[in-house]
Parts: structure tokens; C-alpha cells; sequence
């Protein structure tokens, strides 16, 4: 009986002292896009016979790239698990995020996930995959973006709410704000709208619940000093990828012209702060390539211009890890 007690009491000890770990993703995967025309959208572009040729052998090859940047995100000093949640950019549909779940190297991590199914012209939306085992779903929905005057459609906010293993409930936000197109002053406008619309959601997620946990992701199109994302802190939240590097010459997640950049940001509330254990950018060599013209390394982007390349993406991932 007594050797019985010692066991249970050093079991609840150990459960007692176990931790929730998550590591959580952000990618934008440059032009997800599978090979067929959606007749609503202007995806002409990726298409077999369009100047691009996108053929079924390179969508094959590109989802296979994003499963391999995927999984190279579960590995930090202490070994190696599958990244938990994961939000990525530019995808064109659910079609597109089955096969990449289903049929390509992330076949087996067996990721469930949602999707946003906007107005965008040219048909692109955002994803999150999450793992069931450490991410309980308990809703899904999107908020839909109203195009403001002079404004084209845009890519909703998607906001997921789940229990995590601790027993807490995480919400998480992802977004893919309107590019620079027509200069930082003229597209400015457009991208404060997208983030009025993601702070009124968290307002009414504030009344709804008492102190929520939150996690706000994406490609913003703006650097972390960006009016923007100025607007965001005002509403508590605080910019965890601000400043991050890689470990491999990487100051940034895109690089432009030889100059590296921040568009995608990790935001957190106040109340996950103290779970942060690390974040940064994934820059595994394989994701570079030489930069021949500006020096040092950029990101092995899948096209540069008309010429397919065969990389990955033209942006890095951000990775982050907590613990609680």
C-alpha cells in the first residue's frame, strides 16, 4: 500500500508540474493557387497555359515545399515537435488546403483546418491549420471586410477560438491586409481599415469574455512602427515579432531591393506574455538562396518574375513558442 501511495503521489506530482507547450506558425506561401480556374476570380495567372505555365507537376512541387517549410518549424535546440497551429497567407482554396493536408508531405501530421472564403479579386485567402491533439476547435468564423470608397475587395479576418491542453482558451486572429500597391500613402487607408475592423472584433470579444486570451497573426503589409500596428498596441496588444531575426542572416521576413523588412507580424494580449519562450525566424538554409545583385541571402521565392525558381516562398516564416 505504501509503495502504491509513493506512486500516485509522484504521478500527480508530475502532472502537477507538466506544462502546456505550443509552437504556432505564421507563413505567407506566395500564391498557393492549384491549376484551375475558379470563374469567379482573376487566378488566369496560375494557370497551365498562362505565361507561368502552373502546371500539376509544380503545384505538386510547391505544396510539398510548404509541408517541408512546415515541419522545419518544429525544430529548435531542445529537439523536435510539430508545430501546433499554423496560419498561412495567400491561399486560394479549400481544394488547394486539402491536398496539402491530405496528400502531400504533411499527410501524416494529420492537421484539420479552416478557412476564410472572401471577395478578394484574385481569389486568395487565408488558412489555419491546427493540430486536434493539442488544439480543441471550438468555433470558427470570419469576420467579412466591407471594401471602404476607392478600396478593392480584400481578404477577410478569420477568427478561431479552441481549448489548449492547459484547459485555457486561446483566440486567434489571422489577416492578410491590402498590399502597398499605389504607394505606402495612398494604400495606407486601406490597411487602418482592415485593423478598425479586426480592434472592433476584439472589443466585442473583451465584452463578451473576461480577459480572453488572444493571438493576432498574418502579413500585415506594414513594419512594426506602422501606423497600423500603432493602433493595434493602443488596443493592448503587443508586438512579439518585433525585431526578430533569424539564425542565418535573416533581419527579416521579406527582403526588397536588399533590404530586409518585417510585413508579417505575431501579436499577443497582455495576458500571454509571460508564456513567450521564444520567437523567431525560421531561416533554415534550405529556405535561402543567394542574393547575386544586393549580396548576402534573401528567401528562395518560388518565381522571380515570369521565371519559376522552384522555391518556397518569397517570405519566411515566423515561428513562436509557448509555454504555460
Amino acid at each position: 500500500m505504501r509503495i502504491l501511495l509513493t506512486i500516485l503521489f509522484l504521478l500527480c506530482s508530475f502532472l502537477s508540474e507538466a506544462q502546456t507547450r505550443l509552437t504556432i506558425v505564421e507563413l505567407n506561401t506566395e500564391n498557393l493557387f492549384d491549376t484551375r480556374h475558379d470563374t469567379l476570380k482573376n487566378d488566369y495567372e496560375f494557370l497551365p497555359d498562362s505565361p507561368r505555365h502552373w502546371t500539376r507537376t509544380k503545384y505538386w512541387q510547391k505544396l510539398n515545399r510548404i509541408g517541408q517549410t512546415i515541419i522545419a518549424c518544429g525544430e529548435d535546440s531542445s529537439g523536435w515537435t510539430l508545430p501546433d497551429i499554423v496560419g498561412l497567407c495567400e491561399v486560394e482554396n479549400d481544394s488547394v488546403l486539402f491536398d496539402l493536408t491530405r496528400r502531400s508531405l504533411l499527410r501524416k501530421a494529420r492537421y484539420e483546418y479552416v478557412m476564410t472564403a472572401s471577395n478578394d479579386t484574385r481569389g486568395i485567402d487565408v488558412a489555419l491549420l491546427y493540430s486536434p491533439f493539442s488544439f480543441r476547435l471550438i468555433k470558427a468564423d470570419t469576420i467579412r471586410v466591407i471594401p471602404m470608397k476607392e478600396m478593392r475587395p480584400t481578404r477577410d479576418i478569420l477568427h478561431v477560438e479552441g481549448e489548449i491542453e492547459s484547459g485555457d482558451t486561446l483566440h486567434v486572429f489571422l489577416l492578410h491586409a491590402p498590399s502597398r500597391m499605389g504607394g505606402e500613402l495612398y494604400s495606407r487607408p486601406f490597411r487602418m481599415h482592415v485593423m478598425e475592423r479586426l480592434c472592433s472584433a476584439i472589443d466585442s470579444l473583451r465584452s463578451a469574455y473576461t480577459d480572453p486570451k488572444l493571438l493576432v497573426m498574418g502579413d500585415f503589409n506594414d513594419y512594426a512602427d506602422s501606423p497600423s500596428l500603432q493602433r493595434a498596441y493602443e488596443h493592448g496588444l503587443i508586438n512579439i515579432s518585433a525585431g526578430v531575426h533569424g539564425r542565418n542572416g535573416a533581419k527579416g521576413t521579406y527582403r526588397y531591393h536588399g533590404e530586409w523588412g518585417s510585413l508579417d507580424q505575431i501579436l499577443l494580449s497582455g495576458n500571454l506574455r509571460s508564456w513567450v519562450t521564444d520567437c523567431r525566424i525560421n531561416d533554415a538554409l534550405f529556405l535561402l538562396e543567394e542574393d547575386t545583385k544586393y549580396g548576402g541571402v534573401k528567401p528562395r521565392r518560388n518565381y522571380n518574375g515570369m521565371r519559376f525558381n522552384n522555391g518556397f516562398s518569397d517570405h519566411l516564416p515566423l515561428v513562436l513558442r509557448l509555454q504555460h
